[in-house]
């Protein structure tokens, strides 16, 4: 009895002691948004947390030296368009200013600047040493009067590191029909739109005022390309296209509605001077895995097209919507990260009756500046749900990409405007 007694004298306490500091700690980690990886399905060893939240429509993103965070505005937030957050002691970002009184999607530091888009012009703003701008009011145009017709009208930007910097110009089409989006319309020969969209134009870095006549037409054959990056083990230029939509809608005689909502695949390709992908003239069908003719320029789902046309090095599930790629450079994830791909999908629409797909992060290993292996999930968990039937049900939705100084890779979401940060802890 006297045993028992000091048992429950000593020990006791000491137990209920460590459930409570236990219980403690879980709670801290929560609010922290480690414990659960703030909502995230991660690979082994890698946690994540929310570092920020309810920006607004949280496109691209650029993380600085000091491990702060630009974000561009798909629309404008209290009158600006580019907001500035910075780093806390507990890893959360802040807001501490917005500037830039005009929407859009790219943002990123290169060389001492940082570049922002709206629909139709480039802008740089000048950065301290701590990347901090120093103009927010006054930046420096470096291309103006791109083509805005309201459809894939994002002007997303990268660099090589000769001081080029690319352009996408989407396509204001989905198959360049005489009539967009008509059943049975057909194509329009010759598809006057690729003069001056549906590619990438490469422009001078650093020179102010460039119109269309100062850019080199770089590739061709591009139907929307929001995510891109350059690839320096290999020198060139990597992109992520989207692929065109309502095969079966606009041509029911030669698509079943599962067809349509798995086909054509997204594409990434690796993209050279005088490069043509082919639209609006073909597809890559990732099941029969060859290039096929388009119905509105004579195609069935069978013929395969002309060979002239660029083969994509990696092809993926249709309707997934890439709308960032990141080669990652870090040395903070695991050595098979190193130089792979970071694909943000941002979510299909139109998969009906199916299910809809994507919301989440992919990855792509690659060795030598070319893919190596299959594609696979890296973070997903975004939507809140797998039983999403509109793009409405999601709660998030993955759509820039950034590496840190610290080698963590951050995810904006467009949805409700939060910023994931992703890290990997060494066992």
């Amino acid at each position: 009895m006297k045993k028992n007694f000091l048992f429950l004298f000593l020990v006791l306490p000491v137990a209920v002691f460590c459930i409570f500091s236990f219980t403690n700690i879980s709670s801290s980690a929560n609010k922290n948004g480690y414990s659960d990886n703030a909502g995230l399905t991660l690979p082994a060893g890698f946690s994540a947390m929310k570092v920020a939240d309810n920006l607004g429509e949280a496109r691209h993103i650029a993380v600085t030296k000091e491990g702060d965070i630009y974000v561009k505005l798909g629309r404008k937030k209290d009158g600006k368009g580019i907001l500035f957050l910075q780093k806390n002691n507990d890893g959360k970002l802040e807001q501490k200013s917005g500037f830039g009184d005009y929407s859009g999607t790219a943002m990123r530091i290169k060389n001492g600047y940082l570049y922002a888009s709206s629909n139709t012009d480039v802008y740089r703003y000048k950065l301290n040493d701590k990347d901090e701008v120093t103009n927010p009011s006054n930046p420096e145009k470096i291309v103006t009067g791109l083509l805005d017709r309201g459809e894939h009208n994002s002007k997303s930007v990268t660099f090589d590191n000769g001081g080029n910097m690319y352009v996408n110009i989407g396509a204001y089409s989905n198959s360049c029909q005489e009539k967009d989006r008509i059943p049975g319309s057909m194509g329009i020969k010759g598809c006057p739109i690729l003069d001056s969209a549906g590619g990438i134009w490469q422009f001078k870095a650093d020179k102010a005022d460039q119109t269309y006549g100062d850019g080199v037409h770089y590739a061709i054959g591009l139907r929307n390309v929001v995510g891109l990056d350059w690839n320096t083990q290999d020198n060139a230029l990597f992109v992520m296209q989207h692929g065109r939509d309502q095969l079966h809608d606009l041509f029911p005689q030669y698509y079943d509605v599962k067809a349509s909502s798995i086909l054509p695949a997204e594409c990434m390709y690796e993209i050279h001077k005088g490069d043509n992908a082919g639209w609006p003239y073909i597809y890559y069908d990732q099941v029969q895995k060859k290039q096929i003719l388009m119905p509105e320029y004579g195609g069935n789902g069978k013929k395969t097209a002309d060979k002239k046309y660029l083969d994509p090095v990696m092809a993926f599930p249709g309707h997934l919507a890439p709308n960032d790629l990141l080669f990652y450079t870090g040395n903070q994830f695991p050595e098979r990260y190193k130089n792979g791909a970071f694909i943000a999908f941002h979510g299909s629409w139109n998969r009906s009756p199916e299910k809809q797909a994507g919301y989440f992060v992919v990855f792509v290993p690659f060795k030598d500046g070319k893919p190596t292996g299959k594609w696979e999930v890296f973070a997903d968990g975004f939507a809140g749900t797998k039983d999403i039937k509109s793009p409405r049900n999601a709660e998030h939705r993955p759509c820039g990409l950034a590496q840190g100084p610290d080698g963590s890779l951050y995810v904006s979401d467009d949805a409700k405007g939060t910023i994931y940060k992703i890290m990997y802890q060494k066992k």
